[in-house]
């Protein structure tokens, strides 16, 4: 048995015990997983934690990881620069207001 605190995604902070709750719960396939959990969502965008999932998911479905459908990866529609990106029109903050909090 592992330690209830293991984390599974650093970036969403998703423990190995939330994501099997999830899978108990009926999210059986690793896309629901990740839509309900997070898991993959953040910054490294899986590249971290998603053959981890999929591992772990192999195991609550008993059957072979290889048999594991892997998540859609959704590129940009249109890549960007860094030179780009750094010249976009960013608005100035604005605190909310007393009454809006």
């Amino acid at each position: 048995m592992s330690n209830p605190k293991t984390i599974l995604c650093r970036c969403e902070d998703v423990t190995l015990e939330e994501f099997r709750e999830a899978f108990s719960e009926g999210f059986s396939e690793l896309e629901s997983l990740k839509r309900y959990t997070g898991t993959g969502t953040g910054f490294c965008q899986g590249k971290g934690c998603m053959s981890e999932a999929a591992a772990e998911l192999a195991v609550l479905r008993n059957i072979p990881p290889e048999k594991v459908r892997l998540t859609t990866i959704r590129p940009p529609a249109e890549p960007l620069t860094f030179g780009q990106l750094a010249s976009l029109d960013v608005p100035e903050f604005q605190p909310a207001r007393e009454e809006e909090r």
